[in-house]
C-alpha cells in the first residue's frame, strides 16, 4: 500500500493541473482578455467627470472635449514620418522622442503620442488616421471652468505618471487623475468607470467586429457630481477685495463646519492649468516662490495670530478661575516683565475683562496668561494645561479636512521649552508673548476661522468641510461629529459681548456697519524675513477675526492681509464687507469697499522682491516668463 501513495499522490496532481489549464485555456476566455493578446483590441471609453457646483447650486466646473493621439509601437508599418508630423506641426525629433518613449512603456500597448488636441486639430488628424498605422485617436474630457476662482479649492487635472500606473491598476498610460483640491480628495468620486470595448483584429491587423459578440464589453459610467459648501458670490467678493494683497481668507458656517469662502491670494484663473499649455503654465506658477500664487494661504500659511489670540487667552483665565469679569489691572501703556524688559501696550489706565478685549490691552492678557502659567506648582504643568485648552479650538492640529493640504500651526507646550531652555528656569513671564498671541504660537487663517465658530457656538464646532453633497453618496461622519471645547459654555458670554464691543466702542469702530451686529478682534502681527543671513523688518500684518450676527451667527471669519501694516487698516474692512455681503446680500459700506477694490500693497511687496532678487536673481526671469504666460492666455480667451 505504501508503494502506491506517492504514484497516486502524482496521478491526482496532474489531474488537476491539467484541469487547472484546460479551464483556464478553454473554459475561462476572460484570460484573454487581461494577455497582451494580438488578436483582441482594447478601446477604452472614458466618462465625464462628476460636475462641481456651488452651495446654491452654480455650476462652477463641467467638461469639455478633448483628443489624444495615441500609439501602439509595435502595430506602426510603413508610415510617412515626415506627413504625420507636418500635419501635427511637430518636429522630427518630438516624433523619435515619443516614439521611444512608448517603447519603454509597452511596445504592445498604447502611450499618449501627443495629448489634448482641439476639434480642429482632431478633425485634421482624422481625415488622414487611416494612413498612420499604430496611431488612433483617443477622446477625452477635460474640465470646462465656468469662473475664473477658487483655483486653490478645486485643484486641476495631469496626466498619470509611471508610479500612479504601477501603484494603482485602475490607470493607464495618459489616463487623466485629479491633482490637489477637491479633484485630487474626490477623485474616485468624480472620475467615474472607464468603459471598454474588446474588438476581434484578422492576421491582417484588420477590425472584423466585437470579440465574442460583445460578451464582456463594459459601457462607461460619469462621476458623480458634487455640491460644494462654497458660495461662489461670497469667493468671488473675497478674491476681488484681495486684488493687489497677499493673504488668506477663510470663512465658515459655524453651526455646520460648511466652508463658506477660502481665499488665497495672489490666485490665478483654473483655466490657465488646462489644455497643451497646461505643463507650461503650471512650471511658471510653481516658479514664482515669492508671490507665491500656488500656496494656498487660507490652510497652509503659518502666521503668528496675534492680537485674536487674546480671545482664547481670556477664556482660560475665566476657565481656570485666575481671573473673573471684575478682575482688573493697570496699564502704563506696557507691561513690565524678565529682568526689565517692556512690551508696549496703547492702552493706559486700568482694564476689567470687557474694556481688555474691546481696547486689545497687552498687558491685561499678558497678566492673565502669566497667572494662568504661575497658577501650577510648576511651568510645565501650567503650559500644558494651558496647551491642552488651546488645541479644544482646532489649534495646533491639522483639522482633518476634506482637503488633500494643510498645516498644523505650532502651540508649544512643555516639551517645547524644555528643548529651548535645556537647563529650566524658565516661567510664565519667560513665555509671556505666548499669551498674545506671538512668541512660538502659529495658527493658519482656516483654524482662526475655526476658533471664531467656537466662539460664536458658545464652546463648540464641527470639522470644517467644502463638499457639501455627494450624489449618489453620504459625507463622511467626521465631519457631522460635533466637537466641544474645555471652556465652559457660561464664559463664552461675556466674551461675545466684549468682541460686539469693538465694534461699538473698541478698535473697529470705524467699521460698524447699520443694524447689524458684528463681533471682531483686530489684530497685527510682526513681520521679518531672513535672507542671505540677514534679517529685514517689514511692514506687521493685519489680522481680523470676526462672527455675525450676534445672536445666532451664521458666518465666522478669518483675514490675513501680509504687510497690511494694523488690524483694521486692511483686514477689519475686508472682514466686514465679507460678513455684510454674506447676511445682506448688498453692500452699504460703500467707503470701505472703494478704498479695499482700489488700494495696493503692491510698493510693500516690491520691496520684499527687491531684498530677494538682490540675492536670488533667477527669479526675476520666472516671474516675467509667468506675465508673458498669463497674458498670452488672456489674449486666447478674448
Amino acid at each position: 500500500m505504501r508503494k502506491l501513495v506517492l504514484p497516486i499522490i502524482i496521478i491526482i496532481t496532474s489531474i488537476i493541473l491539467i484541469a487547472r489549464i484546460f479551464y483556464l485555456q478553454v473554459i475561462d476566455e476572460t484570460l484573454k482578455l487581461k494577455s497582451e493578446n494580438n488578436a483582441i483590441k482594447k478601446v477604452f471609453d472614458f466618462p465625464e467627470r462628476g460636475y462641481i457646483y456651488d452651495r446654491n447650486g452654480k455650476l462652477l466646473v463641467a467638461n469639455q472635449p478633448s483628443y489624444d493621439i495615441m500609439v501602439i509601437p509595435r502595430e506602426i508599418k510603413n508610415i510617412d514620418t515626415l506627413e504625420l508630423c507636418n500635419l501635427l506641426k511637430i518636429k522630427k525629433e518630438y516624433f523619435i522622442k515619443k516614439i521611444k518613449k512608448a517603447i519603454v512603456y509597452s511596445p504592445r500597448l498604447p502611450s499618449v503620442f501627443m495629448s489634448q488636441l482641439n476639434k480642429r486639430e482632431y478633425a485634421s488628424f482624422q481625415e488622414k488616421e487611416r494612413k498612420f498605422e499604430g496611431f488612433y485617436a483617443q477622446k477625452r474630457a477635460l474640465r470646462d471652468y465656468q469662473i475664473q476662482e477658487g483655483a486653490n479649492v478645486f485643484g486641476f487635472i495631469t496626466q498619470v505618471n509611471e508610479a500612479i500606473i504601477n501603484q494603482n491598476p485602475y490607470y493607464n498610460s495618459g489616463d487623466l487623475i485629479g491633482k490637489q483640491g477637491v479633484e485630487q480628495e474626490y477623485e474616485e468620486v468624480l472620475r467615474g468607470v472607464k468603459g471598454i470595448k474588446y474588438l476581434l483584429r484578422d492576421k491582417h491587423n484588420k477590425i472584423i467586429g466585437p470579440y465574442k459578440e460583445g460578451k464582456f464589453d463594459t459601457l462607461s459610467k460619469q462621476g458623480n457630481d458634487l455640491t460644494l459648501t462654497l458660495d461662489y458670490e461670497l469667493q468671488k467678493y473675497g478674491t476681488d477685495l484681495m486684488i493687489n494683497k497677499r493673504g488668506g481668507i477663510v470663512a465658515l458656517e459655524p453651526k455646520t463646519g460648511e466652508i463658506l469662502a477660502l481665499v488665497s491670494a495672489p490666485t490665478y484663473d483654473p483655466a490657465l492649468l488646462v489644455g497643451r499649455q497646461r505643463s507650461k503654465n503650471y512650471t511658471n506658477l510653481y516658479r514664482d516662490s515669492i508671490a507665491n500664487p500656488l500656496f494656498d494661504r487660507g490652510l497652509l500659511a503659518q502666521y503668528p495670530p496675534g492680537s485674536p489670540f487674546k480671545i482664547i487667552t481670556g477664556l482660560i483665565g475665566l476657565q481656570e478661575e485666575v481671573i473673573t469679569e471684575e478682575t482688573g489691572f493697570s496699564c502704563n501703556h506696557g507691561f513690565s516683565y524678565g529682568g526689565g524688559r517692556f512690551m508696549k501696550c496703547h492702552d493706559a489706565g486700568y482694564s476689567r475683562f470687557n474694556n481688555g478685549i474691546y481696547l486689545s490691552c497687552n498687558t491685561y492678557f499678558c497678566s492673565v496668561y502669566r497667572n494662568t502659567i504661575d497658577k501650577f506648582k510648576n511651568s510645565s504643568k501650567g503650559v500644558d494645561v494651558w496647551a491642552n485648552h488651546v488645541k479644544s479650538f482646532g489649534l495646533g492640529d491639522y483639522m482633518g479636512t476634506d482637503l488633500p493640504t494643510g498645516k498644523k500651526g505650532n502651540i508649544p507646550t512643555s516639551k517645547t521649552y524644555e528643548r529651548i531652555y535645556p537647563n529650566g528656569g524658565w516661567k510664565g513671564s519667560t513665555i509671556i508673548s505666548n499669551g498674545i498671541g506671538q512668541g512660538e504660537v502659529l495658527t493658519t487663517p482656516l483654524q482662526l476661522a475655526n476658533m471664531m465658530a467656537v466662539v460664536a457656538n458658545k464652546g463648540y464646532f464641527y470639522t470644517p468641510h467644502i463638499v457639501k453633497k455627494i450624489k449618489g453618496k453620504t459625507l463622511d461622519k467626521k465631519f457631522t461629529t460635533k466637537h466641544i471645547s474645555t471652556i465652559d459654555t457660561k464664559y463664552f458670554d461675556p466674551m461675545i459681548q466684549g468682541l460686539a464691543d469693538v465694534y461699538r466702542i473698541g478698535t473697529a469702530k470705524s467699521l460698524q456697519v447699520k443694524d447689524l451686529e458684528i463681533c471682531g478682534k483686530t489684530g497685527t502681527a510682526e513681520n521679518k524675513i531672513r535672507v542671505g543671513g540677514k534679517t529685514y523688518q517689514l511692514k506687521d500684518h493685519s489680522i481680523f477675526v470676526a462672527f455675525a450676527p450676534k445672536e445666532n451667527p451664521t458666518i465666522a471669519i478669518a483675514v490675513f492681509v501680509e504687510n497690511g501694516y494694523w488690524g483694521n487698516r486692511y483686514a477689519g474692512p475686508i472682514a466686514t464687507l465679507m460678513v455684510e455681503k454674506y447676511i445682506n446680500g448688498e453692500i452699504t459700506r460703500k467707503d470701505l469697499e472703494k478704498r479695499m477694490f482700489t488700494e495696493s500693497l503692491e510698493s510693500e511687496y516690491k520691496k520684499i522682491e527687491n531684498i530677494i532678487y538682490q540675492r536670488f536673481p533667477q527669479q526675476q526671469k520666472a516671474k516675467d516668463s509667468l506675465t508673458t504666460n498669463i497674458a498670452r492666455k488672456e489674449e486666447e480667451v478674448n
